[in-house]
């Protein structure tokens, strides 16, 4: 099930939608070499989230295999404490990547469109931390570094659906030879998204403390609470109407979560730790 667009148009170009992927993009092909050689695991290590080195409950030197060949090794930089913001601008692979890409694109510009650019930077970058606060409670010993936008963009999610619960999601389906794109309210799909997140985040509590990779879903589920709280809070003082007279999706639930405007909205230093040895991954994936 892929979402492939929906019918909200937005009003104003979605210009820091756009940046962020660029930025996405930019920091894969720059800084992980797009995925070739042993750049992405050492980029993975060096910058992604560690839960065990911000808490200090990861013995430093304590090390997991991350790739082929390759351990990441536990330290006690003071460029640790930037992760939670880099690491949502690292991926796991091409799959990872444009999965996310795909997600923002679809859900982000109607967003933004109703916090503006610059807000809605703000509140994309809180989501993603707050996606990692709550990655980091539910397993704080873990020494696996965390990398992907998901965090933020399920931030996006969240408040989308508090938004425009009512607007239809074209999606994808397919099964085995079968597939057929088929429109869906908003809040189906992404309440089903959500649920399906929580299904799979109760097993990983038993797991909390294993070295072991995966999809780090309680980010997900950190992410989507704070963007459904923010965008609440967007909604319930966004007045129905821009200046011009126009509205962002009027008719997906009164009221609007915002407005228009044709004019204002209302409305690390790198880590050298990757040493050679093993060939099995324990890596966690935001989405």
């Amino acid at each position: 099930m892929i979402p492939l667009s929906d019918e909200n148009p937005s009003v104003r170009p979605p210009v820091m939608t756009v940046l962020i992927l660029a930025a996405m993009a930019a920091v894969w092909a720059i800084v992980e070499g797009a995925g070739f050689g042993d750049r992405m695991v050492r980029a993975i290590c060096n910058l992604g989230l560690v839960p065990g080195e911000l808490t200090g409950l990861a013995p430093i030197g304590s090390a997991v295999p991350i790739g082929p060949g390759l351990y990441c090794a536990v330290d006690a930089q003071l460029a640790n404490w930037a992760s939670p913001v880099v690491s949502l601008f690292l991926h796991g692979g091409w799959g990872h990547l444009i999965g996310n890409a795909l997600f923002l694109w679809v859900f982000g510009n109607n967003v933004e469109d109703v916090m503006g650019a610059e807000r809605f930077l703000a509140f994309y970058l809180l989501c993603g931390v707050a996606a990692a606060a709550l990655h980091v409670l539910v397993d704080p010993s873990s020494p696996v570094p965390t990398v992907g936008a998901s965090g933020a963009i399920s931030g996006v999610m969240g408040a989308y659906l508090v938004c425009f619960p009512r607007v239809r999601v074209r999606m994808f389906f397919w099964f085995v030879v079968f597939y057929r794109v088929v429109a869906v309210p908003a809040w189906a799909v992404l309440g089903w998204w959500f649920v399906f997140q929580v299904l799979m985040g109760l097993p990983q509590l038993a797991r909390a403390g294993a070295a072991t990779g995966g999809v780090a879903v309680w980010a997900h589920i950190g992410g989507f609470v704070a963007g459904g709280r923010a965008g609440a809070v967007v909604r319930a003082s966004g007045s129905p109407a821009g200046p011009a007279g126009h509205v962002v999706a009027a008719w997906a639930l009164g009221p609007p979560c915002l407005t228009v405007r044709n004019g204002s909205a209302t409305a690390r230093r790198p880590r050298n730790r990757v040493f050679a040895t093993l060939s099995r991954e324990a890596v966690s994936f935001r989405g």
